[in-house]
């Protein structure tokens, strides 16, 4: 019933917990929960006290392979499960293997110091254990103080990850308002310049309007133009004075142009450096796939090779099987004959009785009552060879020797009675009990070579079940390992990807800041060819507007400077963000088993 309850439990996605306490489960409980523990991804608690499992190694065994495999299972109770020992050394495997289970309950078993040392150096390597009891077990107390000690620095851990996690989820919500506030100063930027475009507009149509009334004024007053050279003069003064001004404006604008270039390098060499980066950790990954990729070919060879022992040893067992097959065909076959030779010997010594008999009775009359006594002795002889005939059954070759001997001398026997039938009938008897006395012995040869044969035919059986448990639990272990490899190369392909969008990210945002800065050239190069229109067509107009063209490009030059100065600051940010990620992630348990490995 337990069963069939796990089977159906390996495909749920429901349960959470189940309580199987005090249901004496046997080997093929622990199995089908190892089963179970493989299979399924919702059940965080299990509890098995009272069940005895320790008592049934194999089973207890496959179970601990169970827990190994699984990275769901959060507690598990296993008091009085009477584990030893060598339990606990299988449990020690699966928790270095297990890295999701946080509680484990080991009270009232017989683990005793070996599996106390056992469980003690598993923890060098699990790091997600919470909370471990082993009261009752015989341990010493140095080895307890010990795994609370590691409990405690794996707690302290857990609570350091936590921390980090939060952290680095902060920093990326700072970074996200961050982005937020950039794109919210930018646009306020751009409609900044927008306002100043319109102004412009505005100081152009102003001028124009002035510049018509100038043109009208100078009209009418073409006869005063003599009397103004004086003032036109000091004009011309005036216009070269701008001259140098707009001069010194050109190259105050190819100075910014010549930082913006060079800002655009710095970026375009950091993106490259990035690039380099990446790669080298893309080389990385590669080295360590083609070295799990080695290993996985080489135990694949080694569990190749023991099939290939195992494929011998069944050959021979075959062979083996047919030889005694072979051998107890022809044991038949000798009994049979055996079985006939002994009928025509019974037939053909009843007629000599029958023929000594009449004789005796013809010649002596006094010796009937001998030959009487002799038949007896004689019936009482074929039914000892009656008995010895059933015994035969399993006689080699010298069953069949001794049988023709038997009957040459049993025919000489025959012919000798009938000359002498007293002296003869005593060295007859001596000779056929000797010949019951070989026969025993040959009888028990023959029962000895086939114990032996029966105890090499057990043993050999026994070997290829030995050596059948272990090609499959080196099968299992490849199952394991090939599992582990796979989850490493979808760890390490999601750690690739995440790389290359946070670069891709990082080459978007630059690109968006270069355009960016594209568009501000374009507009300073629009705005330079404005001042130049305006300042060839209306030179009184540039004499007006000289103080609000250097205003707008003090402004101009705050705001370069507050961009490049939040550049800078998103660069840094960026930088911290990226360090702290990186220590999470050097810090984490998958950073960790992948620098052991």
């Amino acid at each position: 019933g337990v069963k069939l309850l796990l089977h159906g439990l390996c495909s749920n996605t429901t349960v959470k917990s189940l309580d199987l306490k005090g249901n004496n489960l046997r080997t093929v409980g622990a199995e089908a929960l190892g089963k179970l523990l493989r299979q399924n991804k919702s059940i965080r608690s299990l509890i098995l006290e009272w069940n005895n499992l320790g008592m049934w190694e194999e089973g207890f065994s496959f179970f601990c392979h169970g827990l190994g495999a699984n990275n769901f299972l959060q507690r598990l109770d296993l008091r009085n499960n009477q584990i030893n020992h060598q339990g606990a050394g299988e449990l020690a495997m699966a928790l270095k293997q297990n890295a999701s289970l946080q509680e484990l309950d080991l009270r009232w078993n017989n683990i005793g110091l070996l599996g106390g040392r056992a469980l003690l150096n598993c923890l060098h390597s699990n790091k997600t254990l919470k909370r471990l009891e082993l009261a009752g077990n015989n341990v010493p107390s140095d080895i307890l103080k010990a795994v609370e000690q590691a409990m405690d620095h794996n707690q302290d851990r857990q609570t350091i990850l936590s921390e980090t996690q939060n952290r680095a989820y902060i920093l990326s919500k700072e970074v996200l308002s961050l982005k937020d506030e950039k794109t919210k100063q930018f646009l306020d930027l751009m409609d900044t310049i927008d306002k100043q475009r319109e102004e412009i507009a505005r100081s152009g149509r102003t001028s124009a309007a002035r510049v018509s009334q100038l043109q009208e004024a100078l009209d009418e007053q073409h006869s005063i133009m003599n009397s103004l050279k004086a003032k036109l003069q000091m004009t011309e003064a005036a216009l070269a004075l701008s001259e140098q001004k707009v001069h010194n404006l050109g190259e105050l604008l190819n100075a910014t142009k010549a930082e913006q270039t060079s800002m655009a390098e710095r970026h375009f060499t950091e993106l490259q450096q990035q690039k380099q980066e990446g790669a080298d950790r893309e080389g990385k990954l590669l080295r360590d796939l083609s070295a799990a990729s080695e290993k996985n070919l080489l135990l694949r060879n080694q569990v190749d090779e023991l099939e290939k022992k195992c494929k011998i040893q069944q050959d021979q067992l075959f062979q083996v099987k047919q030889d005694l097959t072979n051998t107890t065909a022809e044991l038949k076959l000798r009994a049979v004959q055996a079985e006939e030779r002994l009928e025509m010997e019974k037939r053909r010594f009843k007629q000599s009785l029958e023929d000594m008999e009449s004789l005796r009775l013809k010649e002596v009359d006094h010796m009937t009552q001998h030959i009487e006594a002799s038949e007896r002795s004689m019936q009482d002889r074929i039914q000892r060879l009656e008995a010895i005939r059933i015994a035969l059954e399993e006689e080699l070759s010298q069953v069949k020797a001794a049988a023709l001997t038997e009957r040459g001398q049993a025919e000489e026997e025959l012919i000798k009675v009938r000359n002498q039938a007293r002296l003869e009938e005593q060295q007859r008897l001596e000779h056929l009990e000797e010949k019951l006395r070989l026969m025993t012995e040959s009888r028990d040869e023959a029962q000895n070579c086939c114990l032996k044969q029966k105890q090499m035919v057990a043993e050999a059986q026994a070997k290829a079940n030995q050596l059948s448990l272990h090609a499959d639990g080196l099968r299992r272990r490849l199952e394991e390992l090939q599992q582990d490899l796979n989850s490493k190369e979808e760890e390490k392909v999601t750690e690739v990807n995440k790389v290359k969008v946070e670069l891709q990210e990082q080459i978007g945002h630059l690109q968006a800041e270069r355009t960016a800065q594209e568009g501000l050239r374009e507009k300073i190069a629009a705005l330079e060819r404005q001042l130049k229109a305006l300042s060839s067509n209306h030179r009184e107009a540039l004499l007006d507007k000289e103080g609000e063209i250097s205003m707008l490009l003090e402004k101009l030059r705050m705001k370069e400077a507050d961009i490049s100065r939040m550049r800078e600051e998103e660069a840094q940010r960026a930088s911290f963000l990226q360090n702290a990620i990186m220590a999470y992630v050097q810090g984490s348990p998958l950073g960790a088993h992948g620098s052991r490995k």
